[in-house]
């Protein structure tokens, strides 16, 4: 799979006008080598000519670039006293990798994760740069087989998790600590299908009129209260592949105002579930849940795009934005987020994975999404 990925990289290279690719996003790294670490604190460089693969490389993920990649070149650099001696730094050794590139050549490299640093080293040694950004983005939109057979998974285990903190939500307890059901839940799922996987989720939990007005915020230490509002959000990733699920729930009755902004909200997502497909454009997904809060005065609340695609990123191109002009295709996967966000009323978001076929439609997670069903 990602010798392939790598082979049709390089048959782009006449068209894209380049000589060789060097990779520096940890997600494309993934996506062309299979190499994903845990962190990133230390750099790692993927260099793709004509004929070969590089990677520069800290010697604590060596075993691992040896265990997960196929790459030809290894150039690994130490940082402890004893081993110094064998090895360059990343600098060194990134120098070295320019003399396997054409002289004087055009190297393709992602504007958007270029340090300046290395910047001046490509130009410095006369190399032409040509942003790859795009390609690459639009590489990753059509998902393979072997991708969408990981998202589904990914589907079905964070439907799980949360499935199982939502049954457990009640007052008294923290936000942390509702998402701990979903969590071990996911934990016993994996452990129990699927030996010798990796695993890693995100979870969010905001709580009261204030927190869901923040889309973006840490679970905390707050308390679930009698009559309060919660967006519970998830994202699993197995094996590198990713799939959403979130559902705004009550603690309680909802006042009349949080009823009808949520079920606004929810025939928004509803709506944009029901027609996404291949062929639409991208902007007119975005309009379909655009033209429904707006025809209900909520037009102003709206602090963000319909959905936006999901497969190694949290959040990748392309998205359903009003702007984005793009023809949607097989394989292509969104989660379909529209949200709501009213001041001294609360915010109000649900969010389901979509895998997009020539059939049809393929909803790939599920939680109840009413009003009825929505109340604890």
């Amino acid at each position: 799979m990602f010798n392939q990925r790598i082979n049709k990289l390089r048959t782009d290279f006449s068209t894209l006008g380049i000589d060789a690719a060097i990779i520096l996003n940890f997600e494309n790294q993934f996506y062309f080598s299979g190499l994903k670490a845990i962190t990133y604190s230390r750099p790692i460089v993927l260099g793709i000519d004509s004929e070969t693969t590089h990677l520069i490389i800290p010697s604590l993920e060596e075993e691992h670039a040896k265990d997960k990649t196929t790459i030809e070149n290894l150039y690994v650099y130490h940082e402890t006293k004893l081993r110094s001696f064998e090895g360059e730094s990343y600098l060194d050794y990134f120098s070295k990798l320019l003399d396997h590139f054409p002289e004087n050549g055009r190297i393709g490299i992602e504007f958007s994760s270029l340090p300046v640093i290395l910047g001046n080293m490509l130009t410095e040694k006369g190399f032409t740069l040509v942003n790859l950004d795009k390609h690459i983005a639009e590489m990753r939109f059509v998902k393979d087989e072997e991708e969408l057979k990981l998202i589904r998974e990914a589907g079905s285990l964070v439907s799980i998790a949360l499935k199982n903190s939502l049954e457990n939500a009640k007052a008294g307890i923290t936000e942390i600590e509702l998402d701990q059901f979903g969590n071990k839940a996911l934990f016993q799922e994996v452990a129990k299908k699927h030996p010798n996987s990796t695993l890693d989720f995100f979870v969010m939990s905001p709580s009261g009129v204030k927190r869901t007005n923040m889309p973006h915020v840490f679970s905390n230490t707050r308390a679930l209260e009698t009559n309060d509002i919660i967006i519970h959000s998830r994202q699993v990733g197995f094996n590198g592949y990713r799939a959403e699920c979130e559902r705004t729930f009550f603690i309680g009755e909802p006042t009349s105002e949080q009823a009808k902004v949520f079920n606004i909200a929810v025939e928004a997502q509803a709506e944009v579930l029901k027609q996404i497909k291949v062929g639409m454009r991208a902007s007119d997904v975005n309009e379909i849940a655009r033209l429904i809060i707006a025809d209900a005065g909520l037009e102003k609340y709206m602090n963000h795009r319909t959905g936006h695609g999901i497969g190694i990123g949290l959040h990748e191109e392309p998205s359903l934005r009003f702007d984005n002009e793009l023809v949607l295709k097989e394989g292509m996967v969104f989660c379909v987020e529209p949200g709501i966000y009213v001041p001294d009323i609360g915010g109000f978001r649900h969010s389901d994975t979509v895998i997009l076929t020539n059939e049809g439609t393929e909803l790939i997670t599920e939680y109840p999404s009413s009003l009825e069903e929505l109340v604890f």
